[in-house]
């Protein structure tokens, strides 16, 4: 496989599929939830996924895609080629403040993370890396990510978290919000994960994540030194929904040490 190419060929629909986002702010967007009332899916999001399977199953028929939406293929295993695909990560503040919201794409291959990108459209900000070939924003690299105390770190941390709930312990995570020197929460995965990519964020931390949120995200943190795992610090579980933490690997164990402690 080119990977050369395969990457110019991802950069191309990422790009022409954010056109598409931008101009549908534009039309009348249509709203419907999934799971939840607050888990929302539009026909944008529906259409952007469409278009990505449609030109990926024209030009590469072998490859498998996992997507958001579910109109690729059913994926059990992580074999061959696989495109993880959030058409639109964030789609509450799409259609609340057409900002925050990213396109998040990773390329898997055997299960190892090969090309990776979260596309911040309102901004054009393309986050975009190639293992072991260095993370990029657009032309720009990366440079590795250095260590930081927890005491000048800003933490990406959903509010949730700190109140009673069925999955930690809050009252460590309380002691982790003032432990650190302050908090953020831009409500998609995929731009906090570019975030902790560049240094915006030192780390970032969630309960309940789909791979097609962190896959591409994991590629680009890797190539600067982040480390992503669960909250049990094992690997990331990319066939369904797992905990997440990235942080730089200082504050990544000082964090998972002393201040996660997960319900049974």
């Amino acid at each position: 496989m080119d990977w050369g190419l395969l990457d110019r060929y991802a950069k191309s629909l990422i790009k022409e599929a954010g056109h598409k986002i931008r101009v549908s702010f534009f039309s009348e967007i249509e709203i419907d939830s999934k799971a939840s009332a607050n888990d929302l899916v539009t026909n944008i999001d529906r259409q952007v996924e469409q278009f990505f399977i449609r030109k990926i199953k024209n030009d590469y028929p072998d490859h498998k895609i996992l997507g958001e939406e579910g109109f690729g293929d059913v994926v059990r295993t992580l074999d061959g080629v696989v495109w993880l695909l959030d058409p639109i990560d964030g789609t509450m503040n799409f259609i609340h403040q057409k900002r925050n919201f990213a396109i998040s794409l990773g390329i898997y291959v055997d299960g190892i993370g090969v090309l990776g990108y979260i596309y911040d459209v309102v901004n054009d900000e393309l986050y975009h890396a190639i293992k072991d070939g260095g993370a990029y924003l657009n032309d720009e690299r990366l440079p590795y990510l250095s260590s930081i105390p927890l005491s000048e770190a800003i933490i990406g941390l959903n509010a949730s978290w700190v109140a009673p709930n069925q999955y930690m312990d809050h009252k460590k995570t309380i002691e982790l919000v003032q432990s650190c020197r302050g908090t953020r929460s831009y409500g998609s995965a995929a731009i906090e994960l570019a975030y902790v990519s560049t240094g915006r964020l030192n780390s970032y931390i969630s309960m309940r994540l789909s791979p097609w949120d962190i896959a591409g995200g994991m590629v680009i943190a890797s190539e600067v030194g982040a480390v992503a795992t669960n909250l049990k610090g094992e690997k990331q579980q990319l066939l369904g929904q797992d905990t997440f933490i990235v942080a730089v690997p200082s504050l990544h164990k000082d964090i998972l040490d002393n201040y996660i402690s997960l319900k049974e």
